[in-house]
């Protein structure tokens, strides 16, 4: 993973904001088939994170998408039921979703292993989480710092925030 992904918040000339979005939960679309589909074919299961995982699940995560990341998951590793969920095959992490991480009522952080993207494992992490949201009494949710947008508004019908570029992370303390 490059490093200027992992840690997405950090300023640079070149450095362009990412923008929050809104997303409906009242209409969330169905993931039951492709999820079957995905277990059936590939053998992935998809369930929510459990509190022996923590040391394993935060680990993979700093190993792939780093230190920002680990600690969003941390805390949302702290939350009861945890507010993790998770893709995997057999003993291996092939994804995570988090929400109610950085601020209440936001998705994310969530990533997919770089070899396992294209198949929906993203799309059902994502539908998931945002489900756990809604179950929680939530009509809208924020999708924060957010970076495929195109993903975002295709699979949920997400829509940017106008003038949130300017985030919670706007000045999140950066390792000199």
């Amino acid at each position: 993973m490059e490093e200027s992904y992992k840690h997405k918040f950090i300023r640079s000339p070149n450095f362009h904001a990412m923008k929050d979005m809104l997303v409906r939960l009242t209409e969330l679309p169905d993931c039951l088939e492709l999820e079957s589909t995905l277990l059936k074919k590939e053998k992935i299961v998809f369930r929510r994170a459990i509190a022996p995982e923590k040391h394993l699940v935060a680990d993979w995560v700093m190993d792939q998408f780093g230190a920002y990341w680990k600690s969003e998951v941390e805390v949302a590793f702290s939350r009861q039921p945890v507010s993790v969920w998770l893709a995997q095959r057999g003993n291996n992490i092939l994804g995570f979703a988090c929400y109610e991480s950085t601020a209440r009522n936001f998705f994310g952080p969530t990533g997919t292993l770089e070899s396992e993207r294209g198949k929906g494992i993203g799309e059902i992490l994502l539908i998931k989480s945002l489900e756990s949201l809604r179950e929680m009494g939530y009509a809208y949710a924020i999708i924060g710092g957010v970076g495929p947008a195109e993903f975002y508004e295709k699979t949920v019908g997400a829509k940017i925030i106008e003038g949130s570029e300017v985030s919670i992370y706007e000045n999140l303390i950066r390792k000199s």
